[in-house]
């Protein structure tokens, strides 16, 4: 590798490491945001006063120990080295930090290291990593809550559609419109299909919406692979949930974290190799 390509997968895998730290704020504040909203909207429905809170966003309060509201200080928010630094504990109270906050950020650091040392510095090295960064944070969020926000699903749609306007991506503007349409289309008429058939919801419209940008990020020929993948990976992973009692109430697998990690694989891999891997 040369020396200007290491050069570039360095800065973009620091840049990745801090990013990651912020994504960790994102996956878990943003879905508190959101229930907020929904509570004062809906008591502005009813025509009753709203509750009043503490002011709760990305950026306010500050980053604190849930047990005994410590805040977090700088030195103790410096990605992956504070975790290593503080042995895995809050340095007030010990409580346990949970392992997956440097694991994201390694996750992360990575996905962008990659973009780096595939597509140096650049316009088409940045979107790649914010796509990255932006469906790793839709597969936690699905995973702990079953939400995928439209505050992220939304903004990567349009985000990739303006890639491929401007040609920062190999996807012709054309066959990232259909990606959408088809991708959104696809499983709005199999959610129909199975509620009509059983009466029982079979997923949620925020897969609708993330199918669609992912559509649009590696055009409409790729879909076929991704929901293949999605599909079997996530078959194998209730199957194995269900027979170790690791199912939520209800028996309810998320499918948006299957969906985003054929996402990463398409991106690190391409589309047509997840073909392969099925012998198609």
């Amino acid at each position: 590798m040369p020396g200007s390509q290491w050069l570039d997968a360095t800065v973009l895998g620091v840049l990745g490491l801090l990013i990651g730290s912020f994504l960790n704020v994102v996956i878990y504040r943003l879905p508190i945001m959101l229930e907020a909203q929904w509570k004062t909207e809906c008591a502005e429905l009813a025509g009753k006063e709203s509750p009043v809170a503490e002011k709760f966003n990305l950026m306010v309060p500050r980053s604190r120990c849930q047990k005994c509201n410590h805040q977090i200080r700088w030195y103790e928010n410096i990605p992956v080295v504070s975790y290593l630094f503080l042995r895995g504990k809050c340095s007030v109270c010990a409580t346990p930090i949970s392992l997956r906050y440097p694991l994201v950020e390694l996750a992360t650091g990575a996905l962008f290291l990659y973009c780096g040392w595939k597509w140096g510095v650049s316009p088409t090295a940045l979107v790649w990593s914010g796509f990255a960064a932006s469906v790793l944070a839709l597969a936690l969020i699905d995973w702990d809550t079953t939400l995928l926000p439209d505050d992220i699903t939304l903004p990567l749609l349009w985000s990739g559609l303006i890639a491929a306007a401007l040609q920062w991506t190999t996807v012709s503007l054309s066959s990232a419109i259909w990606g959408a349409v088809a991708g959104y289309m696809s499983l709005w008429l199999i959610y129909w299909a199975f509620k009509l058939i059983t009466g029982k919801e079979g997923m949620g419209f925020g897969d609708f919406k993330l199918f669609a940008a992912l559509g649009v990020w590696f055009g409409w020929p790729a879909l076929v692979p991704i929901i293949l993948m999605a599909s079997v990976i996530g078959a194998v992973v209730g199957i194995a949930m269900k027979f170790s009692s690791g199912l939520r109430e209800g028996g309810y697998v998320p499918f948006g974290p299957f969906l985003a990690g054929a996402g990463l694989t398409a991106m690190i891999f391409g589309p047509g190799s997840i073909l392969g891997i099925f012998g198609l």
